[in-house]
């Protein structure tokens, strides 16, 4: 028996469901509070799929890191290549890339499969003041990646590496965050919370000028994985459909909010980690 064909009116099937995937392209922290740990808990909590290529093993933990072990450049392509060639990527945020070869395996990867949404955090140094990024490896980064990527993030140690001048005080923010622009990339967010006061301001610098994001400074040990958690949050939020500057709006909401509610719990003996699921139920762990 043959079917009976399809009506010209009839409604095309329909697609399956899936989720909103975001691929993060960084190093490993054993102690769960930075880099892939903190991406992957950032999309989860954001509703996204989260997806990883581990460019990096770090033996760290709140006090410190106290070893670095690189992965071969071929390998964190071969991860890629993985996760790209079956589940698709909707955004990408990359984190510490420790060698010049590592920088050009990931760069080579975006360009061949065209990968969208690209947030690029330039881990240089950790919370604790350890150096995770070689020097050779700076003058890559800025001449493959930042022209590849939607948006990078620098905080003001980083963005003081990147120029090669320092950045004291909050009046010079926004020149500073065009400059990071002029380096190659479409926009820059530079993140101001080392400054001293009771305000945090960042800046996000685009073709169309600078826009300045101001809080209230929340006082607390804990902001180990800050930058990692917020490009994360930005790369979720821009695979779920918003716009740049919506995308980070809401990406530091979130992130206020993560470090709101661990401010005063006690993990390890260092600089504790945000509460990345910050919903009540999480907020109750430990305090029994």
């Amino acid at each position: 028996m043959t079917s009976a064909p399809a009506s010209p009116l009839a409604a095309p099937p329909a697609q399956p469901p899936r989720y909103v995937r975001v691929l993060t392209i960084a190093g490993s922290d054993s102690g769960g509070g930075a880099g892939i740990q903190a991406d992957l808990k950032t999309f989860a909590a954001l509703g996204c799929y989260g997806m990883s290529a581990i460019t990096a093993l770090t033996a760290q933990n709140t006090r410190g890191v106290q070893g670095i072990h690189g992965v071969p450049p071929e390998f964190v392509r071969a991860q890629i290549d993985a996760v790209v060639g079956d589940i698709g990527v909707d955004a990408v945020k990359i984190g510490m890339l420790a060698t010049p070869e590592v920088v050009h395996a990931v760069a080579d990867a975006i360009e061949a499969h065209g990968l969208p949404h690209v947030v690029l955090d330039p881990v240089m140094v950790a919370t604790s003041g350890d150096r995770l990024i070689a020097e050779s490896t700076v003058a890559v980064l800025i001449e493959r990646l930042f022209p590849l990527a939607e948006l990078i993030t620098p905080n003001l140690d980083e963005a003081e590496l990147l120029l090669a001048q320092a950045i004291d005080h909050a009046q010079g923010l926004d020149e500073a965050a065009q400059a990071l622009r002029a380096l190659g990339a479409p926009a820059a967010l530079l993140k101001g919370g080392h400054l001293p006061g009771d305000w945090v301001v960042d800046v996000l610098a685009t073709a169309g000028g600078c826009e300045r994001l101001e809080s209230a400074r929340i006082v607390t040990h804990n902001g180990h994985g800050t930058g990692c958690t917020l490009s994360s949050a930005i790369a979720a939020h821009l695979a779920l459909g918003h716009g740049l500057s919506e995308a980070v709006g809401l990406a530091r909401a979130y992130i206020l909010n993560a470090i709101a509610a661990g401010a005063d719990v006690v993990t390890g003996h260092g600089h504790g980690p945000l509460n990345h699921g910050f919903a009540p139920v999480a907020q109750r762990i430990g305090r029994a």
